[in-house]
């Protein structure tokens, strides 16, 4: 009876098998014939076909692709650094400590140097707990199989994804070697806070790079990619130290090092450092802006100012600013190594001045902004590169604010009149000496003190700042004739209407910048040649081969005799004119004031043999303000900041001009200028 019973208990067994083998026989041809019939095998397959072309486009630069690019001042020293998506300092293999390799093999695929790039049991794991949870919630995945999802993919958690890093994982060992592709790896991870890659992770938290850490520093960072949220040393300390302790654990188990040094490691205690990021507003900014013109110089970009009609003049904004987006991203992505003229000390004493000298003044405006602002640009006059650029006054905001130096255009008021009256005059038999008559003028201006003054020499009345004078010369210019040397220096915001007369005491439609303003009174100081303003000397790729560099050019902008007039009564205007008491001690100085109606604007720009720099101070929505002349807080700042900066130079007088005998103007006509200076200098 008992084994009648064990036969049958057998027999149900075998046939339970049986039926329990058919079942899966209809299983697998229904999962077959799914997998055909249902369009997957041509999803695989086209997704195994795009893998192989990832992989085989790929080189290199692929997977470094997007360095940290940083902005060096005069002297070398690190101004900035542009993150853009990732921060990433690229460190081939060669220079990534072993101990690092080590941490993260050990941690995150054991079997990294065996497999071609997939582990099948982890496979396993990661779907069946795939089929228990109804979708992808565990890794399985190899150090390759992470790359491949980093550099090509994107983070989704679904099976097609899932293949396709498979697909990719097994190409990429086919092309690239174990040591390559952990160099990839571990320059490309997310190391929580903004670092991707290794080096920059160590710089950002420890502000130390990888190879001067120590072992617990280097186990600690491969602690946080695994889960970058739940590692975040800066919210969750707790758990990066004990990950740090399990990474050690496996190093010492893989025998990678010793037991002293695993438990030493263990018990150190892990204080983080980050590096202060300072900003510099406005330095940063015009530094951005100068680099993005250069680069977008180097693709071939033609800079206009002036255009036929308004359709000519749209369709140049949109292609500007289409290459502008595509350099700026450039910029934060490429590893340019961006190399400056900028001076950060002169910039402190250029921020002072103006700080000091408005400082009474604490209104604000609905977003707490000062309402009274003030910008200046220094320029070196040896190089003609930009030194200082300040572009309002100091004020935490919490992010980049408006860089009124480059980005603002104002009414110039008298500023102006050197640049589009007086030197072009030089050029047309008038010297400093000839004789003008100041009187009121039937539709014209008067002058500031609302007096005048009979018969004068040319030097008195810029000295004084005449308006009657500067509006009768113009007449006689031609506003054309005048505009068109502001024109040649690249003045950006002229249009078809400051064709008048009143452009002479600067109403312009648009006004000027301090940018424009410096760099074309430091061309007056320069016997007349323009150079135009820029910070950037050269900027290289990460590894110091030279894309593009300045050579800042000279253009002929003002005759050389005439520059050098205008130069000499601009030094009257400071000695006994409206800018007196503003010159630098003990330095030969020339300069001219600039206020515009209702003392909305006030200018100062002027220049020694050392520097040139302009100065606004105004309010952003142009208001009066009792009291502001180019005299006053313009001059203050101007004559603070050039006092500072000129401390132990030796006095340089400016070059002397020569007024020309009638032999001369004869010969100068016949010959032009140039010929003239060089026929001079062969005598």
């Amino acid at each position: 009876m008992g084994r009648k019973k064990k036969k049958k208990k057998k027999y149900r067994v075998f046939w339970f098998f049986v039926k329990l083998q058919f079942v899966l026989m209809l299983f697998v041809v229904a999962a077959v014939g799914y997998y055909y019939y249902g369009g997957y095998a041509l999803q695989v397959q086209k997704m195994k076909d795009e893998a192989v072309q990832f992989v085989k486009k790929s080189g290199e630069d692929t997977f470094c692709a997007t360095q940290t690019s940083v902005v060096y001042d005069k002297d070398g020293n690190t101004i900035s650094t542009l993150k853009g998506e990732k921060d990433v300092y690229y460190l081939p293999y060669e220079e990534i400590p072993a101990d690092i390799c080590s941490a993260i093999v050990s941690i995150e695929d054991k079997k990294f140097y065996q497999h071609s790039g997939i582990d099948f049991r982890a496979i396993l794991r990661a779907v069946k707990a795939a089929i228990e949870n109804g979708e992808v919630t565990q890794g399985g995945s190899t150090i390759t199989q992470q790359l491949a999802r980093t550099i090509f993919l994107t983070q989704d958690r679904t099976w097609q994804r899932k293949v396709e890093e498979i697909f990719i994982a097994v190409e990429l060992e086919k092309k690239y070697s174990k040591s390559k592709i952990l160099e990839f790896y571990l320059n490309n991870i997310y190391f929580g806070n903004g670092y991707y890659g290794i080096q920059a992770a160590s710089i950002g938290y420890f502000n130390q790079e990888a190879d001067q850490l120590d072992l617990s520093q280097m186990a600690f960072l491969c602690a946080i990619p695994n889960n970058p949220t739940l590692y975040d040393p800066l919210v969750h300390m707790e758990n990066t130290l004990g990950r740090r302790d399990r990474i050690l654990n496996q190093m010492y188990e893989d025998g990678k090092i010793a037991e002293s040094a695993c438990l030493m490691a263990k018990a150190e205690q892990i204080v983080l450092n980050r590096p202060a990021h300072a900003k510099n507003n406005y330095v940063e900014t015009y530094t951005y802006y100068c680099a993005i013109r250069l680069l977008m110089e180097y693709e071939g970009f033609a800079f206009q100012t002036e255009f036929k009609n308004e359709e000519e003049k749209e369709q140049y904004q949109n292609a500007y600013n289409e290459l502008y987006s595509e350099c700026q991203k450039k910029l934060y992505t490429a590893g340019y190594r961006i190399y400056t003229s900028m001076d950060l000390t002169m910039q402190s004493m250029l921020q002072q001045a103006v700080d000091e000298n408005l400082s009474t003044f604490s209104d604000v405006n609905e977003e707490g902004v000062f309402r009274l602002q003030a910008a200046g640009v220094c320029i070196d006059n040896e190089t003609g590169y930009v030194r200082a650029v300040v572009g309002g006054r100091s004020q935490d905001l919490g992010g980049y604010t408006l860089n009124r130096a480059y980005q603002s255009h104002r009414q110039p008021g008298s500023c102006i009149k050197p640049l589009i009256v007086y030197a072009p005059m030089m050029e047309r038999e008038y010297t400093p000496d000839s004789i003008v008559t100041d009187e009121p003028i039937e539709d014209g201006p008067s002058n500031a003190d609302k007096s005048y003054s009979g018969e004068m020499t040319v030097r008195s009345a810029l000295s004084r700042s005449k308006n009657t004078i500067a509006w009768k010369l113009f007449e006689e210019l031609t506003p054309k004739v005048g505009l068109s040397y502001l024109k040649a220096m690249h003045f950006a915001k002229l249009t078809p209407e400051d064709e008048r007369l009143t452009s002479a005491l600067g109403g312009l439609t648009n006004g000027a910048s301090p940018v424009e303003m410096a760099a074309a009174y430091a061309a007056l100081q320069n016997d007349g040649d323009y150079r135009a303003p820029t910070c950037i000397v050269r900027i290289t790729d990460a590894d110091g081969n030279e894309i593009v560099s300045t050579s800042q050019e000279e253009k002929k902008v003002y005759k050389t005799t005439a520059a050098r007039m205008v130069t000499d009564m601009l030094v009257t205007a400071i000695t006994e004119g409206t800018g007196r008491g503003l010159g630098v001690t003990d330095m030969p100085s020339a300069g001219k004031t600039g206020t515009t109606n209702d003392n909305k604007d006030g200018w100062f720009a002027g220049y020694t043999r050392y520097y040139t720099t302009a100065v606004w101070v105004g309010y952003d929505m142009p208001a009066e303000l009792p009291g502001l002349s180019g005299s006053t807080y313009p001059g203050a700042i101007w004559h603070a900041f050039m006092e500072s900066c000129h401390v132990g130079l030796t006095p340089a007088e400016f070059l002397p001009y020569v007024e020309m005998d009638p032999y001369d103007k004869i010969r100068r006509d016949a010959l032009g200028e140039d010929a003239l200076e060089d026929a001079e200098n062969r005598d």
